[in-house]
Parts: structure tokens; sequence; C-alpha cells
């Protein structure tokens, strides 16, 4: 699709480009926020994990969890990586003392899927790309985003696709799959992203 036709779409759809660019620019300098303290301490140039783990935390302001979520007031929101972690620190020390609509956030790491149920996100690593139809299938009814940066993990069903274009973090959100476990993704988020159905060619919001 040619620019002015991705335009006139844009316009139709009530999102002026402007608007995008400068949502994209906020979005941006929020991640950058995030992840800056992380940065200063490891090296000028942040790595594409540090980028991804800003991503990570940033979606969560973008999405609603249903009431039940948490069991109590000041429960943790829980960051889950499944499999091979390919963050390492960078994650820990993004999300030291960060706080999700005033709860704290924790980051674990888990082997096996049986224990994601209880996780807000959910970053499903590269290494369980084989396994991706039996985690989606193990988290059926629970309200879990699941995030993952294998080459086309939305369109297989996972909630946001993160990508490397450019030496650029861009995502795909996969809408669907967020409406089936309970969760609402905000339309400023939607509009930044390329849009995909499970099972269909992706296309841009």
């Amino acid at each position: 699709m040619g620019r002015d036709a991705q335009n006139r779409g844009l316009w139709r759809a009530g999102l002026p480009c402007g608007f995008l660019r400068s949502a994209l620019l906020a979005l941006t300098m929020i991640a950058s926020i995030a992840f800056a303290s992380a940065v200063r301490a490891a090296q000028d140039n942040p790595s594409e994990y540090q980028l991804k783990a800003a991503f990570v935390y940033n979606f969560a302001k973008f999405v609603d969890w249903p009431p039940n979520t948490f069991p109590e007031s000041q429960s943790a929101f829980s960051i889950c990586i499944l499999g091979s972690d390919p963050f390492g620190s960078a994650i820990d020390d993004a999300l030291r003392d960060k706080t999700i609509a005033n709860h704290p956030v924790i980051v674990r790491r888990m082997k096996e899927e049986t224990e994601a149920r209880h996780c807000q996100i959910l970053f499903v690593s590269g290494s369980e790309r084989s396994h991706l139809r039996d985690i989606l299938g193990s988290l059926k009814g629970a309200s879990v985003l699941v995030v993952g940066d294998a080459e086309g993990f939305a369109a297989a069903g996972g909630a946001i696709e993160l990508t490397l274009q450019d030496n650029h973090v861009r995502f795909l959100i996969n809408p669907g799959a967020a409406d089936q476990a309970g969760l609402r993704i905000s339309s400023k988020l939607l509009a930044l992203a390329t849009i995909v159905r499970s099972g269909s060619e992706s296309g841009k919001n």
C-alpha cells in the first residue's frame, strides 16, 4: 500500500497523521525514560533487549486487565519470561522499582507454561516457538497478555509481536488474541501498531 493510500485510510479512521507522529514520539519518549538508568549504567547505545524490555513495560500502560485480575490491591504485577531468557539482567534493571497502576512490577522466569496463568504479561522466548500452540491453549481463559518476538508470532495467536527493523523496535498486535484473553488494548497503542489477525495476512491499522 502506498503512503498516500495509508494516509487516507488513517484519516477515514479519524486518526490524522500528525496525531500518529506525535503519539509515536510520546511512546518512544516514555520507553526511553523506562530504560534510561539501565542504559547509562551499561553502555551508550541500548541493546536490542534493553529496548524490548522497555516496550514490554510500556505496553502494560496501554492495556486494561479485568478487575478480578489482582486478588489484593497491592498484589504484584507479574511480567514473566517463558523459555530461554533473551533479556538477561536488562529487564530486571529496566523494571526495578517500577509500578503499574500502583502494583509493584516483578519479573519471573519459568520453564513450564502451566505456571504462566497468574502472570499479567508473558514473554514467550523464541526457544518455545514450536510449542506456541500448546502454550496458548494452556492460557485459555486466563487474562494474560502474550508477547513474543519470533517471526509470525502474532499471526499464530500471540497478542503482541516485537520486531526489529532498521535498528528500531516495531510491534504487531493481534486484537482478537487480546479480546480472547479478556484484555482491552488502548486505541492509542493500536494506532501505532501493524494489525494482524490469526491465520490471515497483516495490514496497517
